[in-house]
């Protein structure tokens, strides 16, 4: 299962976050191997609404929101760790 992203393309705290993903993927072996799909909620509307938050960046695993809102780089640290764990444990999407 992918981890997704959504962004908007012009916020500030999504580029930001876009740069520290690659940093972090550059640092890492493992987090290079993160299944990321990243969703522009203006180009991909529907799918977007289908999803509960109000701020970006958000990151979910399925429906599970695993960080909303400006992010740190040890914040998406967190999101990818977590999203290694719950995807090697086979969690369901849904929780």
């Amino acid at each position: 299962m992918e981890l997704l992203l959504f962004i908007l393309k012009n916020c500030p705290y999504c580029i930001e976050a876009l740069k520290w993903i690659e940093e972090l993927k550059d640092e890492n072996p493992e987090y290079s191997a993160v299944k990321l799909k990243i969703i522009d909620e203006r180009t991909e509307a529907e799918l977007a609404n289908s999803y509960d938050y109000y701020y970006v960046p958000t990151f979910f695993y399925g429906k599970h929101k695993l960080h909303e809102g400006a992010a740190t780089k040890d914040k998406i640290r967190r999101v990818f760790d977590e999203y290694i764990k719950l995807s090697s444990q086979q969690v369901p999407a849904t929780e």
